[in-house]
């Protein structure tokens, strides 16, 4: 701007042509200026450094330090990218609050943000999926299916992982935040984005199934599409899990495919929004049962049955079983 101010200056007797141009120039550079000091923004190195602070405070929170593929990915995707302009509304104690000014690095803290603030719909707590893609262990060249994908930043996490070698199929229910998450990955080559019902919806075997919403019991679907080997993210709530009620009931498992079996392992506790078409009335009284008496971490298998003994049961219903032995 300086120097901008002085060519002005030494070329005002040479021409009134080069003195309105580089006036112009002038006023551009001052309103650039005013405009960064007034929205406080930061440049991309700026914002590079604030990433990778944040990426290691997350895996850190999520207590999978050491994951270097993951912190990674925090560090080079931006989540601003998959949030619209700011400010953004922060879900805090009472309500929303929005961000004080556009400026992303408000983003860069494990929090939630709202992305429909009036149902209550967030970009899920950066901390709890380190814990569960840690969980899931997508890697290089893997196949990822994500279901509940959202505006598409948790995908977009998973894809930097599996690389270009890899792909990820994200699935989103709602039509309006499917149309938002094909945007937002629009440059990302390796990924596929899908509006429909995750449950019944086709999709190639994957090796990863990342379910990012609660369900009363694992859909077939899933199970199917496992690859030998594959890990499926599986929430299972009650509808006493979402909103302002007491007593969420709500866990997450890692159900790994072993040929014909299925291994079985709690991962953590959850709140989450409800999948759209996995709910049904007898599995989720069977899981408030279950909820209700404990046991949840003991369960080490998965049946697609219910035909096993009740006492080796955690849960049980029509077509599906979790055991603890």
């Amino acid at each position: 701007m300086a120097l901008a101010l002085c060519s002005l200056i030494l070329l005002w007797p040479i021409s009134s042509f080069f003195f309105e141009a580089l006036f112009k120039q002038f006023l551009e550079c001052l309103s650039l200026f005013l405009r960064r000091i007034e929205s406080n923004l930061m440049s991309e190195a700026e914002l590079a450094i604030v990433r990778r602070a944040y990426a290691k405070q997350i895996v850190f929170a999520g207590g999978v330090e050491g994951a270097s593929a993951l912190e990674d990915a925090y560090a080079a995707v931006r989540r601003e990218a998959f949030l619209g302009e700011g400010p953004w509304p922060i879900l805090c104690w009472g309500g929303y609050t929005p961000t004080p000014t556009a400026n992303p690095v408000y983003l860069y803290t494990d929090v939630l943000v709202g992305i429909i603030p009036e149902r209550g719909l967030n970009n899920g707590k950066p901390s709890a999926h380190a814990t569960w893609i840690n969980s899931a262990g997508p890697e290089m060249g893997d196949h990822v299916v994500h279901v509940g994908a959202g505006v598409g930043y948790y995908s977009a996490i998973m894809a930097h992982m599996v690389s270009a070698l890899g792909r990820v199929t994200a699935i989103e229910y709602d039509s309006d935040l499917a149309k938002r998450a094909a945007a937002n990955l629009a440059s990302w080559p390796n990924v596929r984005v899908l509006q429909g019902d995750g449950a019944i919806l086709p999709f190639d075997p994957a090796d990863v199934i990342y379910v990012n919403a609660g369900a009363t019991r694992p859909a077939d679907t899933w199970l199917d599409r496992l690859k030998e080997g594959g890990r499926l993210i599986l929430p299972l709530t009650t509808q006493r899990n979402f909103g302002r009620q007491e007593g969420h009931q709500g866990a997450i498992f890692r159900i790994e495919r072993r040929g014909a079996e299925y291994l079985a392992q709690w991962i953590s506790s959850v709140a989450i929004f409800p999948c759209k078409g996995m709910r049904d009335e007898v599995s989720e009284a069977a899981l408030s049962a279950a909820f209700r008496k404990g046991g949840w971490r003991k369960v080490t298998r998965l049946y697609r049955t219910e035909n096993i003994p009740k006492e080796r049961c955690w849960v049980r219903a029509p077509g599906w079983s979790l055991t603890s032995s």
